[in-house]
């Protein structure tokens, strides 16, 4: 693709990458057939490569109206695209990239910027979120449906253990997780436990920082990402830990990008790729102890009959994970079923299912449909947005894929 960025955009850190993703792009189209919002809506411009042009056209000066920014906005920034694109599109970061030139020069409606606002200002501090997730949980029969569908029941974490390992390391915490399924981090402490490994929540780490990212307050996201590398960097400087967990693959995709969102940034690019590279996902650790779990695990004492693994798109997209969840539930003995289009977005996408509701709701509801038509007794997935989606909508039992496996392990 031929470009001719124009003089806002040219020659800084961000022009050099958009110009190199758009010059990548050959037009193949293969993208559009794994497009999510081109799959409900049919129009060019809610497929990958209608945006890129779209982006083009911004970053070559054009004039850039609302239209624009809504085909942008209706992005569920799956990354499905790029799992699909023979050439390499790094999509996501050019959707990032074009989506914050827009928000520059496109004023939002009133009600528009007060949402926004809301979202990204209380979802990402706990001591906001939790009392108003427990006012809500109080309120919830006074409620309409739609907040009722998004309010789950208070949950319940089991017993952090107690013991000390030579072995370590580091979890984040996050934002809205603790809040709304306290027993994932809990859970995967116990199995690590288990296996020798004693995890650590380091004071002061909150938001991974992808929730502002992608509501185009970038700085403010970046401020989000700095505050994480300065509470972990203490133990990674010491050498006293061996990794840093992710147990939402959401946030996983995210830091693992630290290096790169942080690269132009002086005082933090050193640490920020240390940091990445240190970086795993809970799918990436777990199944380099599969034939010691495998000997402890009884899936009988998970009450899992057969459960249908839906993996997120961070986790199979954003990471370019794939297999391992479901090989290492096989290996302790789980049925696991994947579902119809496995590869397709839930819907959640982050606040997707808050700011765009509607084609939000309509691909759950075709995922629910590809998970029931399984069999499946219990769905099991990696991350907490996607989780809360799902369960929203069906009565069958939602949760994350690690405490299936504490269950297996300890009853």
């Amino acid at each position: 693709m031929q470009t001719n960025l124009a003089d806002f955009i040219k020659g800084t850190p961000e022009g050099d990458e958009a110009e190199a993703i758009l010059r990548a792009c050959v037009h193949c189209g293969f993208c559009t057939a794994t497009c999510p919002t081109y799959q409900l809506l049919g129009d060019e411009l809610d497929g990958p490569r209608g945006r890129i042009y779209l982006i083009k056209q911004v970053l070559e000066g054009a004039a850039v109206t609302a239209s624009t920014q809504l085909h942008l906005d209706r992005c569920l920034t799956c990354r499905n695209c790029e799992t699909t694109c023979p050439s390499g599109v790094k999509y996501g970061r050019l959707a990032d990239i074009g989506r914050k030139v827009v928000q520059q020069r496109v004023p939002r409606k009133l009600p528009d910027r007060i949402r926004r606002y809301v979202l990204k200002e209380a979802l990402p501090r706990r001591w906001l979120f939790e009392p108003a997730l427990r006012m809500g949980q109080l309120l919830k029969p006074v409620l309409g449906k739609p907040l009722q569908d998004k309010l789950p029941p208070r949950g319940r974490a089991a017993a952090w253990p107690t013991r000390r390992h030579a072995r370590k390391m580091l979890v984040l915490d996050g934002c809205v997780q603790p809040g709304l399924a306290p027993n994932i981090n809990a859970a995967t402490a116990r199995v690590l436990d288990t296996l020798g490994v004693q995890l650590v929540a380091a004071p002061g780490a909150g938001c991974c920082g992808a929730l502002r990212f992608h509501l185009n307050d970038q700085e403010a996201a970046l401020g989000d990402m700095r505050r994480n590398i300065d509470a972990w960097w203490p133990y990674v400087a010491q050498e006293q830990v061996e990794a840093i967990v992710m147990t939402a693959s959401g946030c996983g995709v995210t830091v693992k990008e630290y290096g790169h969102l942080l690269a132009h940034d002086g005082a933090y690019a050193a640490k920020a790729a240390r940091i990445s590279g240190m970086t795993r996902d809970l799918a990436e650790i777990l199944p380099t102890f599969e034939a010691e779990l495998a000997q402890r695990a009884d899936a009988t004492r998970a009450g899992a009959g057969p459960v249908a693994w839906h993996p997120p798109c961070t986790l199979q997209h954003g990471q370019q994970i794939r297999g391992k969840v479901e090989g290492l539930l096989r290996a302790l003995g789980v049925e696991v079923k994947l579902c119809r289009d496995a590869h397709l977005c839930c819907g959640s996408a982050g606040t997707y299912s808050l700011l765009q509701p509607e084609l939000s709701q309509q691909l759950r509801e075709r995922k629910l449909a590809n998970l029931a038509d399984t069999g499946a007794e219990r769905i099991v997935s990696a991350n907490i947005g996607c989780i809360g989606h799902l369960q929203s909508g069906t009565q069958t039992p939602v949760e994350h894929w690690i405490e299936l496996v504490d269950r297996a392990l300890h009853g």
